[in-house]
């Protein structure tokens, strides 16, 4: 995947290619089931309400931002509790 900041170092990928925030957030919670406590996944989402609804489902699930560069994002999946 090209564009993305070189510097990011990142477990996974997941690419939502055009998929709305909706959709987009669904898959996003099984990618991220799928992934050990304290994997960095960078998300590449080109949705243009992702800036605002990947912040918020961060805040609400306990997943970290780390950072982003839309259209490109880097979260931390929280510890397991």
């Amino acid at each position: 995947m090209a564009g993305f900041p070189k510097h990011w170092d990142f477990d996974e990928v997941y690419d939502s290619f055009d998929r709305g925030c909706g959709d987009f957030i669904i898959d996003l919670r099984g990618v991220m089931m799928e992934l050990p406590a304290g994997a960095v996944l960078m998300i590449a989402s080109r949705d243009a309400g992702a800036p605002i609804e990947i912040p918020a489902w961060c805040r609400l699930t306990g997943h970290q931002l780390l950072d982003a560069q839309p259209p490109f994002f880097l979260l931390r999946k929280r510890a397991e509790t």
